[in-house]
This record gives C-alpha cells, structure tokens and sequence, in this order.
C-alpha cells in the first residue's frame, strides 16, 4: 500500500449537480418482468436513479457544480490554480475534459489541468493529487471536479448492471488551512483482478468494429450487452470488496493513529445496500455513521462518496470540526481509504440540471 500524510490542507467548499431526468427503477421493466426487478431493488437498495438526457456529458455536471461552488463561496477564476477532472466518462478521447473545462468556467490560461481515468477509488485518489499540489508554495486553490455518466456504459437488457448505475457530478475546492490538522491516505491497486469490471472493445487495443457494437446474448440468463457495454462479476467484486476493504480501513486508521470511535462518519463507496452493509457489520460500525445516498442515485462510480457528502451530510459539516473516513474501491481492481478533518465545510445546495438549465434543490 501507498501511505501519505498531508498537513493543513483539506475540502474548504463541496457542490453537486446531477440531472433533473429521475429513473424510478420499479419502474424499469421494459426488458425484465416486474417481479424480477422488485426483487432486484429490494437487494441494491437503489430505488431511484438519475439519468443524462442524450448530448449531456459528465463535464456538463461538472461545470454546473463548480459554478454554484464558486458563486456561493465568492471564489474568482483567477483564484484557482489547479483544475483536476476524474472521470471514465469524459467527453472525448482527445482533448482532455478538463482543459475544456478550464476554458468554460473563465479560468486563466496559467490553470494547471488534466484528467484523471480510474474508477470508483477516484475521488480518494484525485483527493491525495489535490493536497499533494496544495503543499507546493504558491498555490491558493485546486478545484478537484468528478463526474460520471455511467448511464451511457452499462447495457439496459443486462440484468446484472441495468439497475445499479446513476449519472452525477461533483466539485470540491481543496485550499490551505491550520484548521484542517493532520490527513491521511491508502492507495492500493490489483490489475490482476483487471477483468472483474469492464469494457472490452472501442478503446485502442480492440478498436471498435460493426461486430463489436452488436448486441449479443452473453450467459445462461439471456442477459445481453455488446462488446462496447461494461460487465461486471458482482460475486467476484462482493468477494474482493469483503476481503480488501475492512483491512485497508482498520490499517488506515491504525496508520493515522485515530480510534474507530473518534470518527463521526464512515463514507464508502455506494456499489449497493446489502455489501456496505455487510462492509459495515464486518468493520462493526454504528450504522448511523455511515450515510448513504445510493437508495437516490444509485452507483455514480467515483462521484458516490462526494455526493454522499454533499446530500446526506450537509448539515452536519457546515458549523463544527469533524473527522471522516472516506473509502472508494471497483474497477481495477483499485481501493483507496483516508482519514480527513473537515471544519466548516460550505455545502452548495444541489443542483439539478436539465438541457442546459439548471435547478437548484435544497437538501435540507
């Protein structure tokens, strides 16, 4: 594993955007009976979703949020040094989404951007990029932007990923502070397990051809998707997830020195109900700890454990000092845990975006 500990640097401000567009997945039976789908909300626990119009990208979210970041905490474009986008759904292969989104958002040419392609682990990881910058001199901001349309990878008539995925964007704004105190970080990585999650085809090793965009019947269930659609072996990522997860975060806090019982929340990843619950009885945390967003939104990949934060825990984080743990892990296979502090956290209200509209909806 990676260990990092960074010092006075930490999440001054968190904003969210998602689409107006909701998926209530009861209702999402075109291709399966009603009874299997009500069988299949009731173990995810994801009852609704949120879905891209088509033409709406994750940079588009993104944008969204950070201007209502940067309207609501008076931050000047000239103020941001640094502009990071995570994403596996950015909005083309060449350029990079975030220097076209340094250009739509005003910021100076000086901006130091680039992408960052991971997975569900992201956030944490594109967290660790931000402080690391943070700690050079002269730097007085990192917008750290997150987004995915996971919408647009996984294949409606495939029953094992048709039900889980949602589409969001968040930005963060990472800044200096002694208030923020001591934070710590553990990046770890598997590629062995490369094949747990993913897309086969229409990347640059199997470029796309007419054969890998038909849809084809892919097991015993008659689930279908084509070679272009991402799949994923939920029992094999449970497995890992049991394994991994439960140690890398006793080891984190072990590394930070703080005690369980000093943590006010655990965020995880948002995969479904029944593994963070699990996850949750393994680590035997008080479940009120660990807020949970994915009944709302679903699995929004590496935009989860900010959007978590920003709806669930708004309230909590905008008048007093706290102490998180974050944990991210997926595709990759790739995991990553931190221990940060928060004080005073501005939470924008969420914005809901549809066409090029957005809508602000308060969370509290």
């Amino acid at each position: 594993m990676a260990n990092l500990t960074f010092e006075n640097i930490g999440i001054k401000a968190l904003a969210a955007a998602v689409p107006a567009n909701t998926i209530d997945n009861l209702s999402y039976t075109k291709h399966f009976p009603a009874e299997d789908v009500k069988e299949i909300v009731e173990k995810t626990g994801i009852k609704e979703r949120r879905f891209v119009p088509e033409g709406m990208t994750s940079s588009d979210l993104c944008y969204h949020a950070a201007k209502k970041l940067m309207d609501d905490n008076g931050l000047e474009p000239d103020e941001v040094d640094a502009l990071i986008f995570v994403s596996q759904t950015p909005d083309y292969r060449m350029p990079a989404s975030s220097v076209i989104l340094q250009d739509r958002l005003g910021l100076p040419k000086s901006t130091l951007a680039f992408d960052m392609n991971l997975g569900c682990s992201a956030f944490v990881y594109g967290l660790s990029v931000a402080y690391s910058y943070m700690q050079q001199q002269g730097f007085r901001n990192v917008l750290l932007l997150d987004g995915e349309t996971r919408s647009k990878v996984y294949h409606p008539k495939d029953r094992k990923t048709a039900f889980l995925f949602g589409d969001g964007g968040v930005a963060a704004l990472i800044t200096k502070g002694k208030n923020f105190g001591k934070s710590y970080f553990s990046l770890n990585s598997d590629g062995s397990r490369q094949d747990l999650i993913k897309v086969d085809a229409g990347g640059y090793r199997n470029p796309s051809t007419p054969e890998t965009l038909k849809e084809k019947v892919v097991d015993e269930y008659g689930n279908v998707r084509t070679d272009e659609h991402g799949y994923m072996n939920g029992a094999d990522v449970f497995t890992f997830a049991i394994r991994e997860i439960p140690k890398d975060v006793k080891n984190t806090l072990k590394f930070s020195g703080v005690e369980k019982e000093e943590i006010d929340h655990f965020v995880f990843h948002q995969a479904n109900e029944y593994m963070n619950s699990y996850l949750a009885k393994k680590l035997k945390l008080d479940t009120d700890k660990c807020p949970i967003c994915l009944d709302r939104f679903g699995n929004t990949s590496s935009v989860s454990i900010p959007l978590t934060i920003a709806t669930q825990l708004q309230n909590e984080l905008k008048d007093e000092k706290k102490k998180l743990v974050l944990c991210g892990f997926g595709v990759g296979m790739s995991w990553a845990t931190a221990v940060i502090n928060t004080d005073g956290m501005v939470i924008s209200d969420l914005v809901e975006v549809e066409g090029e509209k957005a809508e602000v909806k308060s969370e509290k």
